[in-house]
């Protein structure tokens, strides 16, 4: 087993969870931080994160990193840490290929005595049965004999300032008690908020995947309970606001639940469940709640209209905020666009803003052009979508002033006071 001094460390995939980490490690020891997309080592290189996690000062900082998108710079190291997304098919079945392709990277320059990290999400398993072999047959090396492995699942929360990569406790894991200790060592370098040394990789797996599989349920649970109160005619922020004074309520909100993590981790966590002969019951009653979200907003948003006799079909609503949270640029399974599918549906003229975005990746994501401005006086129908500050200091005035008269205010986020929306979830 090698020392923690020896260790050369590469990180595979520089998006929101491997950027951060490769840019800490990169302030203190030498790192290799690769990616396949030569435009995105480009737009690096040049001090521009276009995910606004890093910021050009934290780049310089790093001054022991390296970027490449050539996969010999790999061959010097010893310590590879993959971070490449994990998402769902058209199917919601979890999709392991850019997983699966990174492992073939790493085996391909994997040397007797180097270990390998995976940080992306997958269902308990997965990193022994779909990376290791994977590992193995390229590079014709023994697992825990001439290469180990480990898991240390990614606490990454896009756009939030406070709860950054270094300030969140690492669960750590490895193939072996020899290989755990020095992962756990050499994250403790960068994690100054302390690591968690997991039984083993399983438990890490498992223990990330049931961290947003959680937070889904217990969001699914709001969501019907919106729906309950808004049917009986009573505010639920208000209802959440009361109940909120007892010291163990949960302080969730409703809304629509999307991004890389909540609205994807339960279906990894299923297939595995569902592989061993249990079918989820809750899990998936949680999951179709919540992706049943979309159409309930837009029939509620329609219903509004109606009563205020305006003709729905060729009407014009505007969704303020495309990408799946406030402040920040991810569009990634972003559930705003379910609402653009049902409005349209029922012949409703949308149109999307969204100050955060890149209108090049709304255009290749979702086949959506966002407006770059706004225009006033001509929608009959505002959603905010998206708790972005900008909505927030354009505030409901600023909003109405963008529409017809007798037209309707769908405040999802509670961005607004009580009473300066006509509607709120």
């Amino acid at each position: 087993m090698r020392s923690l001094e020896d260790l050369e460390v590469a990180v595979i995939g520089l998006g929101y969870v491997g950027l951060p980490l490769a840019v800490e490690f990169g302030k203190i020891r030498p790192v290799v931080g690769f990616d396949i997309n030569a435009a995105r080592i480009a737009e690096l290189t040049t001090g521009c994160d276009n995910t606004r996690e890093i910021s050009e000062r934290e780049l310089r900082e790093a001054g022991y990193l390296t970027l490449g998108s050539d996969a010999e710079a790999l061959r010097d190291c010893n310590f590879f840490i993959v971070t490449v997304p994990t998402p769902i098919d058209a199917h919601k079945r979890p999709d392991l290929r850019p997983l699966i392709a990174a492992s073939e990277t790493v085996g391909r320059v994997l040397k007797p005595g180097d270990i390998v990290v995976y940080e992306s999400t997958v269902y308990p398993g997965a990193t022994e049965e779909d990376c290791v072999p994977v590992l193995e047959a390229v590079s014709g090396l023994r697992y825990n004999v001439d290469f180990f492995a480990g898991y240390s699942p990614e606490r990454v929360n896009p756009g939030d300032r406070e709860h950054r990569l270094t300030t969140i406790c690492k669960v750590t894991a490895g193939s072996t008690p020899e290989a755990a200790e020095l992962i756990d060592s050499l994250y403790k370098q960068v994690i100054s908020a302390g690591t968690y040394p997991a039984e083993n990789i399983r438990v890490a797996e498992a223990a990330k995947v049931i961290e947003n599989t959680q937070r889904d349920l217990n969001i699914a649970l709001i969501n019907e309970l919106a729906i309950i109160f808004n049917r009986l005619g009573i505010e639920t922020e208000a209802v959440l606001r009361a109940a909120g004074t007892k010291w163990n309520f949960l302080p969730f909100r409703p809304g629509l639940v999307g991004g890389h993590c909540i609205g994807v981790d339960p279906y990894y966590l299923t297939l595995k469940a569902e592989a061993i002969g249990h079918h989820p019951q809750v899990i998936l009653a949680g999951r179709r709640m919540n992706d049943g979200m979309g159409a309930y907003i837009a029939s509620r948003m329609v219903k509004a209209m109606l009563q205020r006799r305006i003709q729905v079909d060729g009407a014009k609503v505007l969704i303020m905020g495309l990408a799946f949270k406030e402040n920040c640029p991810d569009l990634r399974n972003s559930k705003v666009i379910d609402v653009v599918h049902e409005l349209e549906a029922f012949g409703v003229s949308v149109d999307v803003y969204d100050p955060w975005i890149d209108p090049d990746n709304a255009r290749h994501e979702y086949n959506i052009t966002p407006v770059c401005e706004l225009m006033p006086d001509i929608y009959d129908g505002v959603i905010v979508a998206v708790a972005h500050r900008e909505f927030r200091e354009l505030g409901a005035t600023g909003v109405r002033a963008l529409l017809r008269s007798d037209s309707v205010i769908y405040d999802l986020k509670y961005v607004f006071g009580a009473g300066e929306a006509d509607i709120r979830l």
